[in-house]
């Protein structure tokens, strides 16, 4: 009787086994297998066979190490993985792996010691691979979606912030610069004209602050010509020599094939400055900097990871062998105010500015580094066709009644003197009510002046729709903090106005009366301020 139950008892465990290798062989996504305490493979099921790449017979017996990256099995992991399994009874991992044709592939490894049930002997080790690359491309495609998510509505933050801080801050520059003209006027004393002298220029340092804040806010006036950008580049070649050290060697290589780009020429000049002396900096024991262009074009899912159109477009390149920017300050390059350099060496600006200029202008940067081997920083400008020319300036303007709409008091008071000057009678309102009141009562208006935002009520761009119904041929002028382009929503449904941009003077105001009664239409580039 007793070894008929010892019989009975070696075939259940036969036929479990059986079972369980049945099982084991069902799988085919999962890598199954065994390795001996040394680490030989000593079991293969087909799960194994079909993501690594080699049938039973041609890895059986061979080290489990042959799975591993060169660099892993240079580290000593497949050893530890094993003695870690030892050590704590179960060893989970998730790294790269090898198949037989040397792909790669990311892992999830379980690693579990298996003892003689008898002796209690340590003989070998159970391990269970999964191949869940597409899962890890997924969460990093997650992951970079979030980032991007993120750090697109954190710059958005910023320039609504710093677009803000500009557009009153040009309000108060509005009134300090034509005050600051008025006391000229007044007085022949050459110490008072010298400490306003000293003043307008700290003012127009202020004015080019609030211009690098709107660029970064994307709101900056611009002038934009359709221009050769090689041959802008060669025009200013001479500067960006200048521009650095003695060490540093520079190298045009500019495709006589691009297409022209729409820019604003100062704009441009200032943003590849900017990008050859950064590269400069990075170079402080000399090295070598490398100019391009080219013609891209920029397929639907580049075009979209980088919110722009698909198309045709100019690709600058400014290129540097220096110290490399390293990842994690990397994604922060275009923030504003930020850099990496001492104290009184930089403003953290550069970057924030060229990026909001490019943008503005339907564009994109690009920038790819390597600590220690250099950066690369290309711009990628819309391509378009036809010409250019340059910009007027008239001046004078005759006399007459405006309409002055503003609801800061101090530039009201700064927009009342500029029109007296020009020889006009001036009436004001501060919204847009008492405005449409004025120009409905006063036949002898023959010219508005608006701000265009204003705190309470309709805006500028309404009270001009309002009035054109009133007065038809009433020449509009509208001004604000922000340029004409960031306004561009609010006076799409607008037609023949002229604009001026804050802070403006009085030789401007001239210009654009003069050809708003002369009946000129607006000049596109001109009316950006």
């Amino acid at each position: 009787m007793a070894t008929s139950r010892g019989s009975d008892s070696t075939d259940q465990r036969r036929l479990e086994e059986r079972r369980f290798e049945l099982l084991i062989n069902s799988i085919t996504n999962y890598a199954i297998y065994m390795v001996d305490h040394e680490g030989r493979v000593i079991s293969w099921n087909p799960g194994a066979e079909r993501f690594k790449g080699y049938a039973a017979e041609e890895i059986l017996g061979k080290h489990f190490s042959t799975f591993y990256t060169e660099e892993d099995r240079l580290a000593g992991k497949p050893e530890a993985s094993l003695a870690n399994a030892a050590a704590n009874g179960r060893f989970e991992q998730e790294g790269w792996r090898l198949r037989k044709n040397g792909e790669r592939f990311w892992a999830a490894v379980v690693i579990s010691p298996i003892h003689d049930e008898a002796t209690g002997e340590l003989i070998g080790y159970a391990k269970v691979t999964r191949d869940i690359t597409d899962q890890r491309e997924a969460q990093e495609a997650l992951d970079r979606a979030r980032a991007a998510l993120f750090q697109s509505q954190k710059m958005e933050a910023l320039g609504q912030l710093t677009g803000g801080v500009a557009h009153d801050f040009n309000n108060f520059l509005t009134v300090i610069v034509n005050n600051l003209a008025m006391i000229e006027h007044l007085t022949s004393d050459p110490r008072i004209l010298d400490l306003v002298g000293a003043a307008h220029r700290a003012a127009d340092r202020g004015a080019k602050l609030t211009q690098q804040l709107l660029a970064f806010a994307r709101r900056q006036p611009l002038q934009p010509r359709q221009h050769d950008l090689n041959v802008l580049i060669r025009e200013f070649e001479a500067l960006l020599r200048r521009a650095c050290g003695k060490s540093v060697e520079m190298e045009f290589q500019l495709n006589a094939s691009v297409p022209v780009a729409e820019v604003d020429r100062n704009q441009f000049e200032g943003a590849l400055l900017n990008l050859v002396v950064n590269s400069n900096d990075a170079m402080p024991e000399g090295g070598r900097i490398v100019i391009r262009t080219g013609r891209e074009e920029v397929d639907n899912v580049h075009a979209q990871a980088a919110g722009v159109p698909a198309g045709s477009y100019v690709r600058v390149e400014v290129e540097d062998n220096g110290t490399g920017i390293p990842a994690d300050i990397l994604q922060r390059v275009f923030e504003p105010f930020f850099t990496t350099k001492e104290v009184g060496k930089g403003t953290g600006l550069g970057l924030s500015q060229v990026d909001g200029f490019v943008r503005q202008l339907g564009g994109f940067v690009d920038v790819a580094s390597q600590v220690g081997e250099g950066t690369r920083i290309s711009v990628y400008l819309p391509s378009v066709g036809g010409g250019s020319g340059d910009p007027r300036l008239a001046k004078s303007g005759p006399e007459g009644t405006v309409l002055i709409v503003e609801d800061d008091p101090d530039v009201m008071a700064i927009a009342v003197e500029i029109f007296r000057g020009l020889g006009y009678d001036a009436v004001t309102a501060g919204n847009t009510s008492d405005a449409l009141s004025l120009l409905e009562g006063n036949e002898n208006v023959q010219i508005m002046f608006s701000d265009v935002v204003m705190p309470n009520g309709p805006n500028g761009v309404e009270l001009a729709r309002r009035a054109r119904r009133l007065r038809p041929d009433l020449p509009i002028l509208l001004t604000s903090g922000y340029p004409q382009r960031a306004l561009a929503g609010d006076l799409s449904e607008l037609s023949n106005f002229h604009f001026i941009a804050k802070p403006y003077r009085a030789a401007d105001v001239a210009a654009q009366v003069h050809d708003l009664r002369r009946g000129l239409r607006p000049d596109p580039d001109s009316r950006t301020g």
